[in-house]
């Protein structure tokens, strides 16, 4: 009986496993649409696919960036010149990908476009500090998905929404998770919605990256320039200690974030190419081995785990 069993599981791994791996035909004829491909996962997903024989439609935020990205790749690629915050810039991107593609409608939008903002304990921010990453992250992505939305659902295509461990478990205070976990209830509304037209809905929750918009020293400086701005109450509460070990703590994870992008447009690429995409793909080590599991444990364990990495407040006392 065991033995049965067994071979009965190992035949059902082996169905899926080959299920994941049946593709679509005639990917020469399809359009595809991602935000943020000035750098980052964008402009190597935008040079990927476009290898792949994809009609790509690279919206980049700058004219700096869209050069470069024409000078890398084929005559099929095109870019357009996008702020995704910007509700007449999407507009009339969104009009021009539709002479683009006439009847074919988009086969794929991949909202990427996204920033970090300030990463700082919540009692040293403003809602001013929140609303950047807010606006790029959530209303941006909002807004070019309901504009690309009919162009999707004539191709009965795919969306593919690029959120964040970011969105499973708040690691900082400012607007960058609470972007994310929007982001994830979003994407979870528009898959159920979009399943009557045949259009699939996937969200792809990367771990930590070497990219711009993870660069430590950057972030330490948008830190350290809040710091400099804090109210001396504030200040005596956390002490300089604070300061200089949360800024090298920060610089210290360039140390062991994921340098290949490329795990990151697999994922882009199964969920655009895949006969039987998933809903969820993670993308990193830290993601699948920490991230991830993590933000199914209880709540306890995670502020245990969490708050182990916190630098040590100097006098929490003096309020």
């Amino acid at each position: 009986m065991l033995f049965w069993l067994l071979a009965l599981l190992i035949l059902c791994g082996f169905l899926w496993n080959y299920k994941r791996q049946l593709k679509i035909a005639n990917i020469t004829d399809k359009y595809i649409f991602i935000t943020g491909c000035d750098t980052g996962f964008g402009n190597l997903a935008a040079r990927t696919f476009d290898k792949k024989g994809f009609h790509v439609i690279a919206a980049c935020l700058t004219e700096s960036g869209s050069t470069a990205l024409k000078a890398e790749t084929s005559e099929r690629l095109h870019t357009v010149l996008l702020d995704v915050t910007d509700p007449e810039n999407v507009k009339r991107a969104a009009q021009w990908v539709k002479n683009q593609v006439g009847e074919k409608g988009l086969w794929g939008l991949i909202n990427n476009a996204g920033i970090l903002g300030v990463l700082a304990p919540n009692d040293w921010l403003t809602v001013d500090d929140y609303r950047e990453p807010v606006e790029v992250n959530l209303f941006g992505l909002i807004s070019v998905t309901l504009n690309m939305l009919p162009l999707v659902k004539k191709a009965r295509g795919r969306v593919i929404n690029v959120s964040s461990i970011g969105g499973r478990l708040a690691f900082g205070g400012g607007g960058y998770s609470p972007s994310k976990y929007a982001v994830e209830g979003f994407n979870d509304s528009l898959r159920r919605d979009m399943k009557a037209f045949g259009v699939h809905v996937a969200c792809i929750e990367p771990g930590l990256f070497k990219t711009n918009l993870s660069d430590p020293e950057k972030a330490a400086e948008k830190k350290l320039a809040i710091w400099k701005h804090l109210s001396p109450d504030i200040k005596q509460q956390y002490g300089e200690s604070y300061i200089k070990k949360s800024l090298e703590q920060l610089k210290g994870t360039a140390s062991f974030v994921n340098v290949d992008l490329s795990l990151v447009v697999e994922c882009m690429d199964h969920a655009l190419t895949s006969l039987f995409p998933k809903t969820r793909y993670a993308a990193g080590k830290d993601a699948k081995t920490f991230w991830i599991p993590l933000s199914h444990m209880p709540a306890v364990l995670q502020d245990f785990l969490l708050l182990k990495q916190k630098v040590e407040l100097a006098n929490p006392k003096a309020v």
